[in-house]
């Protein structure tokens, strides 16, 4: 690697690195390993959870755009959002990033983006690595990966084991594609469609292009969860990504239970509308890759919901109840018919 260019970016990202540390960081950036102190007087019996994602493909989209901060973000959410799931508070995160070519500038940018991502979450990022892969990927190519530790209290833990028959389904809003479903977007919009990246599409209904639609960030829910956790008696969460509603919420399931989703609860976003209608994709395969305008759901139960939806509306989280649990097979459907705009 140009052992100058990176030394440049590790300026160029220090200030950003450090408004993300939590009180228990110790040391700086720079070292062969971040440390973190925990508090364990804080947990009768901590327990550790750990995630590692990336991005996928949606990285294409922003190497075309040469727009590089965002997907930063989504890498943040990709992580902490699971690490949530179980009930877990993100601590720390590490990021490993490949590049054909380093350019310090450019790692600034991702880096910026994942740095704004804890921030956001309320974790710190103590540490990555970046390296070149000249002749393995091309001069403007990169891919990246991250790895988060959180703690839950054991007691605390959540998952199928606390759901129940009659518990209800909140959903919350996605900020559209999230990062899931890339490769068939690509075919279907960049490739089969030949449109543009720079083209305000009328179907949309605003005036962002076409890549600047594509490359909305993630949401982040890591606190927003945290939030309804200590208002109110949460059972389960489900990160909608790749498998969509059915596929995820099923994964927090019972043997016993089943999860019915409403469709008439909610309208897609118009991006889900746009690839549907221009790939000609049957309505199961776009539930199964896409996350419909839902990026998690919280299974609670029904007297909790009022005080979670105005939790999440007073938190700027589109929030609404989308099904229920009743008796079955650990099934997760959806029916019915999807809202109109």
């Amino acid at each position: 690697m140009d052992i100058e260019a990176g030394d440049r970016a590790v300026e160029l990202i220090r200030a950003k690195v450090k408004k993300t540390f939590r009180p228990e960081v110790v040391g700086n950036i720079g070292g062969f390993a971040g440390l973190f102190s925990l508090d364990v007087t804080k947990y009768k019996k901590p327990l550790l959870a750990s995630s590692t994602d990336g991005v996928g493909t949606k990285l294409a989209i922003a190497q075309m755009m040469d727009i590089h901060d965002t997907v930063g973000v989504d890498l943040v959410a990709m992580v902490v959002d699971d690490l949530v799931v179980c009930g877990a508070e993100p601590l720390f995160l590490q990021d490993y990033v490949a590049f054909g070519q380093v350019v310090p500038e450019k790692i600034a940018d991702i880096v910026g983006g994942i740095a704004d991502g804890c921030r956001w979450a309320g974790c710190s990022l103590i540490g990555g690595e970046t390296a070149e892969h000249p002749g393995l990927l091309g001069r403007d190519e990169y891919d990246m990966s991250a790895t988060g530790v959180g703690v839950v209290e054991a007691d605390d833990l959540l998952g199928s084991e606390k759901v129940r028959d009659g518990d209800v389904l909140i959903a919350l809003g996605s900020s559209g594609l999230h990062s899931n479903g890339y490769s068939l977007v690509r075919h279907v919009l960049l490739g089969a469609g030949r449109m543009r990246l720079d083209a305000v599409v009328e179907e949309l209904g605003n005036q962002r292009s076409l890549g600047e639609e594509l490359l909305t960030p993630t949401r982040i829910y890591a606190k927003d969860c945290l939030a309804l956790i200590g208002e109110t008696d949460v059972h389960a969460f489900s990160h909608i990504t790749g498998g969509g509603l059915a596929g995820n919420i099923a994964r927090v399931l019972p043997a016993s239970l089943d999860a019915v989703i409403d469709r008439s609860t909610w309208a897609p976003q118009p991006i889900f509308d746009l690839i549907g209608a221009r790939g000609r994709i049957e309505q199961h395969e776009m539930e199964r890759t896409f996350n419909m305008g839902v990026g998690m759901v919280a299974i609670m139960g029904a007297e909790d919901a009022d005080r979670a939806l105005a939790l999440l509306t007073a938190r700027h989280i589109p929030a609404w109840v989308v099904g229920e649990v009743v008796r079955g097979t650990s099934e997760a459907r959806l029916v019915g018919t999807y809202a109109t705009r």
